[in-house]
This record gives structure tokens, C-alpha cells and sequence, in this order.
């Protein structure tokens, strides 16, 4: 499949951890501002990848990496790259949420203050814009001086996705992201993607096929450590080219 503009590009990228070959000899572009779900069963790799475009690897141990991952032309892996540049550019959302000790209000400002950002009408702004990006200002916002701790783990959710949008990112991370997740509030994070792709590229891991054929618009099916297809979700879901990914998909239910 091609991609005219890709926002992320990843070229021969191999990666072993100890005497372990975790990914093989990866190969693929990511379109921007669009909704990319990477599938596959446990321990095949799929975070793994995930964490490679961010450079969360780095804190694996004994972790090696090869190969080169592009974002907006720039090689992540060139050694010349500051980090936390990098890491700017990408908003993380793990699979529990992990809200800051600290209020509503100064979870999502803590990103901007380190950056620089001091005035309070200036942080004042950020605060309500990605509070109401994640559908969450109307219930918090006579409580932003609260703890966090406070809100419910769908809230907490949702106020870890506004703190990661507050610095500015252009990508999304999503590790399981709506795993802990009651079904109302998954529904919610599911929304919320769908309109955030207007703005952002949205990477996200999931063993959910029926999530993947909710909000995504390409699949990545990932087996023992190689992308065994990549396409559009209808195409994957629906009609797979290969025999592992039709006996992947066989139990999803149009």
C-alpha cells in the first residue's frame, strides 16, 4: 500500500532485546491525521513497536535497535537526535491511566510549565481547551483545585490524554489504552479518537478487533515479530490477503 505523505515511516527496523529477535525487519509508512490500530496476539510485538516510535525502547534493558524511523523527514534513531524533542511530539496513552499527584488543573499545566510556559492566563487557556478536547471540562470544571486521585479511572483517562495533548504533540500513542476501561467510558476514549485525528496521527495498539473496526482506518496485523498485512480496515477485517491474517480475523463478526 502506498502513502502519499507519510507522518511516520520506519525503514529495516529490527529489534532485539537480550538473545530475543522481538521485531523483524519492519517496513512501513503511517499516513498522517488518521487512525492506525496495530493487532496481533500477545507477545507478537505490537508494543514493541509501539514504543520504538517514541523511543521508549531506550529504557529497555539490554535492548538493541537497528534500522531507521522517520517523522516529518527527521530519523529518530540518528544519534544526533535530542530525545526529548522527540518525545514531545508524541502524547502517550498506557493502558491504566496514571494521573500526577496533583490537582485537575495542575496535571494538565505541568507539561506547558516545563516548556516555559509561567502566565496564568496563558495556562489558564490550555487547561480549558484540552479539558473540553477530551469531553471533560463540564464535569470537572468547578473542581479543577481537586486532587486527581478523586476522578473515576474513565476521568483519569481522559485528564492523561489532556495532559499529553497540553505540550503540543503531533502523534498519539495508545497501549490498550481503553483495557481498564468500563464500556461507557471506552466508548467515550473511541469517540474522542475518532475526532482527534482531525489534528493528530493516532497510533494504537489493541487485541480488540471490533474496537480496530470502529475507529481505525488501517490495521496493522503484526506475527511473530513481522507485519504480516497492512491495509485499510475494511480490506483487513473483511477480505485479508494473507492466510494468518484471515485465520487471525476469522472470528470477527460483520
Amino acid at each position: 500500500m502506498t502513502i502519499n505523505k507519510p507522518h511516520i515511516s520506519v525503514q529495516d527496523l529490527n529489534v532485539h532485546i537480550g538473545d530475543n529477535h522481538i521485531l523483524k525487519d519492519i517496513n512501513i509508512d503511517i499516513p498522517d491525521k488518521s487512525v492506525i490500530s496495530i493487532i496481533g496476539p500477545s507477545g507478537c510485538g505490537k508494543t514493541t513497536l509501539l514504543k520504538s516510535f517514541n523511543r521508549l525502547l531506550d529504557n529497555t534493558q539490554d535492548v538493541k535497535v537497528s534500522g531507521n524511523v522517520w517523522i516529518d523527514g527527521e530519523n529518530i534513531y540518528d544519534p544526533k537526535v535530542e530525545i526529548t524533542h522527540i518525545r514531545k511530539k508524541m502524547g502517550l496513552l498506557s493502558q491504566r491511566p496514571y494521573p500526577l499527584p496533583m490537582s485537575i488543573y495542575d496535571n494538565v499545566a505541568y507539561g506547558p510549565r516545563i516548556h516555559g510556559i509561567k502566565k496564568k492566563s496563558e495556562l489558564d487557556a490550555i487547561v480549558e481547551e484540552q479539558l473540553k478536547a477530551t469531553a471533560l471540562w463540564n464535569e470537572v470544571k468547578d473542581r479543577l483545585s481537586s486532587s486527581a486521585s478523586r476522578l473515576s479511572i474513565g476521568q483519569q483517562q481522559r485528564l492523561c490524554l489532556a495532559r499529553g495533548l497540553a505540550v503540543g504533540p503531533e502523534i498519539i500513542l495508545g497501549d490498550e489504552s481503553t483495557s481498564a476501561l468500563d464500556p461507557i467510558s471506552t466508548s467515550i476514549i473511541e469517540d474522542l479518537f475518532i475526532k482527534l485525528k482531525e489534528k493528530y496521527t493516532i497510533v494504537l495498539v489493541t487485541h480488540i478487533l471490533r474496537q480496530a473496526a470502529r475507529v481505525s482506518d488501517y490495521i496493522i496485523f503484526v506475527y511473530m515479530g513481522r507485519i504480516v498485512e497492512y491495509g485499510l480496515t475494511d480490506q483487513i477485517l473483511r477480505d485479508p490477503k494473507e492466510t494468518l491474517t484471515q485465520e487471525y480475523v476469522k472470528g470477527y463478526i460483520v
